[in-house]
C-alpha cells in the first residue's frame, strides 16, 4: 500500500508544557479533541499521510513532554527531523517567552541546518490572551520562522499549520530526499517573502 509514498518526514512538536501540543497532534492525527488531554510523559508519536499536489507524504510527529525531567531524550528526539513546530499559549505570556529556549535548543541538537521551523499561537479560541498576533509574527520574522495562529478546540489554523510547514520541507532543496527523483511540488512560491513567512504572517 505505501509504494505511492513520496517520502516520510520526521516532525516535532515542542514547546513549553501545558500549551496544548498533544491537543494539536490529537487534532490534526485524528480529528478529535479531548478537554481531559493528560500530560504527555517522554514522548508521544502518531503518523498521518498528507496529499500535496497529488503526491503522498507520510509525516512521523513527535510530540515531547514540556517538562524538564524529560529532557534527557533530547539529542535522539531532534536527530534527523525536517520539520519542527513550537507552540506557545497565546493565553499564556512566558510560555510565549519561553520559545527562545526553544528555538536555541533546536539549534543545537538539530542535525539538518535548514530545519523549517514553525511557530503556532494556540488557544486562540480562549479570550484572555496575553500574546498579541503582531508578537506572535514579529517573533516570526525575527527568527525567519512560518507562523500561525491556532486552535485545537475548534479546529482554527491546525490543518493549515501542517499544511504550510509540508509545503516548505518540500521546497527546501536537500531537507528530504525524493523516492521517485526530480519531482517537485507546488512550484507557486510567490506566497513566500523573504522572511520565510506565508500568506498567514501578513499583517
Amino acid at each position: 500500500m505505501d509504494d505511492n509514498i513520496l517520502t516520510t518526514l520526521k516532525l516535532l512538536i515542542i514547546g513549553e508544557s501545558g500549551v496544548g501540543k498533544s491537543s494539536l497532534l490529537l487534532r490534526f492525527t485524528e480529528d478529535n479533541f479531548d478537554p481531559d488531554q493528560t500530560l504527555t510523559i517522554g514522548v508521544d508519536f502518531k503518523t498521518k499521510k498528507l496529499d500535496i499536489d497529488g503526491s503522498i507524504i507520510k509525516l512521523a510527529i513527535w510530540d515531547t513532554a514540556g517538562q524538564e525531567r524529560f529532557r534527557t531524550l533530547t539529542p535522539s528526539y531532534y536527530r534527523d527531523a525536517q520539520g519542527a513546530i513550537l507552540v506557545y499559549d497565546v493565553n499564556n505570556a512566558a510560555s510565549f517567552t519561553k520559545l527562545e529556549n526553544w528555538l536555541n535548543e533546536l539549534d543545537t541538537y538539530s542535525t539538518r541546518s535548514n530545519i523549517v521551523k514553525m511557530i503556532v499561537g494556540n488557544k486562540i479560541d480562549m479570550n484572555n490572551r496575553e500574546v498579541s498576533r503582531e508578537e506572535g509574527l514579529k517573533f516570526a520574522r525575527k527568527h525567519q520562522t512560518l507562523f500561525i495562529e491556532a486552535s485545537a478546540k475548534t479546529k482554527d489554523g491546525v490543518e493549515s499549520a501542517f499544511d504550510e510547514l509540508v509545503q516548505k520541507i518540500i521546497q527546501t532543496p536537500g531537507l528530504w530526499e525524493s523516492y521517485s527523483g526530480g519531482i517537485t511540488i507546488g512550484e507557486n512560491k510567490e506566497h513566500y517573502d523573504q522572511a520565510g513567512c506565508t500568506g498567514y504572517c501578513s499583517l
